[in-house]
């Protein structure tokens, strides 16, 4: 990914309704869910989730697959784990560090 691709996927996740929607999927794994179930678990009407689920796409951050009539949405793991990398590449001055569990920050900077 180059750094503009990091900005639409940034970009796309900086609305409340995305976040949620791509954190769903996350948690889901590789079996994905289908619009309905989104929408149902988290009380977005359809029309605003068809739209949220575009910007995802987008964004490179999900993708879609049909399986008969209906579509299935996982999260784009190699996307998110790119997007986290490029994140920390210069973390501890490119030392490696050890993040504790419950702090925000690495220990060793």
């Amino acid at each position: 990914m180059n750094e503009q691709d990091m900005v639409r996927a940034l970009a796309a996740l900086a609305q409340q309704s995305r976040l949620q929607i791509f954190r769903k999927l996350v948690v889901a794994g590789a079996e994905g869910m289908t619009p309905t179930r989104l929408s149902e678990a988290l009380g977005v009407p359809g029309t605003a989730l068809s739209f949220h689920l575009k910007e995802l796409t987008n964004a490179n951050l999900i993708t879609q697959e049909r399986d008969g009539r209906n579509l299935i949405y996982r999260a784009a793991f190699a996307t998110m784990n790119e997007l986290l990398g490029f994140l920390t590449a210069n973390c501890c001055e490119g030392q490696a560090c050890e993040v504790a569990m419950d702090a925000p920050a690495c220990t060793t900077c």
